[in-house]
């Protein structure tokens, strides 16, 4: 059987993988051997010129892409800024608006697709000597007294590590093998996700509206950073698992008129649409996101609902996090699998998404509801909200991340 040495093994590759290994073997001292254990990235071929699967990058987290060297590769293909976000009640008037010019700031945040994202970060990925592995994982490996010491491939080859990070989604295998526990429950939703073309200009507006079905956003997209028209948007709508199901039975003429009416004309007529797709949410929480030897990051960890649109920057968090205390560990001779630092990692981040998670579960619920009493109480706090401008600009920072 052949073995080979590292010193962290990724396993993984989506947005949170190839982030987490690229920033790894940036800022650990040199010479540290770290493998990535995922298939090679295919070529996107889409006869669409957007990718409909879309992520919101905070401050934050375009400060972290920064720092992996990829954040202009992505400016240069296309990165919509947003400078302002208006969301309201479809069930009532109320409404809070945010501005980066009430921050001091040039954007709120950025509207990326996913395929522009991931090959920028699959070509950082390439200068550095993250060495790469295409074959799947098949079990973990384990020293006598219990703690994971490397991965066996489905060739049979073993790669031995003291430190293996599971970012390999949702789903995560390696979090099954490590039998760590985890609570999920089904949203009893889909997200169904498109590029629309809108009548009106979008003016770098996010917008949301709250419905008691779901939430529906449509956010800004640009065609390229030297020229747009400024009608292309990108929606998440999420809704209720059988008036989802009709709205994907719908032809692209009449989801057009039904998201018209729904966003209630807000860009006026909705011109056309690109092939949808959806998706059945669910939210999941690790129990725990460390074992000797072993962290989770990004969705194997957590995963939430799309309302909010802090997926991808709570898994980017994690990779800030996780790699700053793997560099204060070597720097005082730690191995990179002390189990004491993977559970500061843990300590800290376990905390604030927990806390994410349980205020979107709040906002699902709130907005979901369809008692009128509860309907005039949120109608009431959003609009009040909107009259406190340092609580507002407070609750904005939060989103962006800026306060963490």
């Amino acid at each position: 059987m052949v073995s080979t040495n590292y010193d962290i093994i990724v396993v993984g590759a989506g947005i949170v993988g190839t982030s987490i290994a690229a920033h790894l073997s940036q800022t650990l001292a040199p010479h540290t051997r770290i493998a990535l254990v995922a298939p090679a990235a295919q070529p996107a071929i889409d006869p669409e010129p957007f990718d409909p699967r879309v992520v919101a990058l905070t401050d934050a987290s375009r400060q972290l892409l920064e720092q992996l060297g990829v954040w202009r590769s992505v400016a240069e293909q296309r990165a919509c800024p947003y400078r302002d976000m208006h969301v309201w009640d479809g069930e009532g008037a109320g409404h809070i608006e945010f501005s980066a010019h009430d921050l001091g700031r040039d954007t709120l945040g950025h509207i990326v697709e996913h395929r522009v994202l991931n090959q920028a970060l699959e070509r950082a990925l390439e200068l550095t000597a993250v060495e790469r592995w295409q074959q799947p994982v098949s079990a973990l490996l384990r020293q006598p007294d219990g703690s994971i010491n490397g991965v066996e491939l489905s060739t049979s080859e073993t790669l031995q590590a003291p430190l293996i990070i599971a970012a390999d989604g949702a789903r995560s295998p390696l979090r099954k093998m490590a039998a760590i526990d985890e609570r999920q429950w089904s949203y009893q939703q889909s997200a169904i996700v498109a590029t629309v073309r809108s009548q009106a200009p979008h003016g770098l507006v996010a917008r949301q509206r709250f419905m008691n079905t779901g939430p529906l956003a449509l956010l800004p997209l640009i065609d390229t950073p030297q020229a747009s028209d400024g009608h292309h948007c990108s929606i998440v709508w999420s809704a209720d698992q059988a008036f989802a199901d009709s709205l994907m039975a719908l032809d692209d003429t009449e989801f057009c008129q039904a998201l018209e009416r729904h966003f209630e004309r807000r860009l006026g007529t909705i011109e056309h649409v690109s092939t949808r797709h959806a998706f059945t949410l669910h939210q999941r929480h690790a129990t725990r996101y460390a074992q000797p030897g072993l962290a989770l990051v990004g969705d194997a960890a957590h995963s939430i609902h799309p309302l909010a649109g802090q997926g991808v920057n709570l898994g980017l968090l994690d990779v800030a996090c996780l790699t700053r205390e793997l560099q204060r560990a070597q720097e005082r001779g730690l191995s990179t699998g002390e189990y004491a630092t993977l559970r500061r990692y843990e300590r800290q981040r376990m905390g604030h998404n927990l806390t994410m998670m349980a205020a979107m579960e709040g906002f699902k619920r709130l907005f979901g509801s369809r008692q009128p009493g509860l309907t005039l109480l949120r109608n009431r706090a959003l609009s009040s909200v909107n009259t406190l401008p340092a609580l507002k600009n407070l609750l904005a920072q939060q989103a962006m991340g800026l306060s963490l």
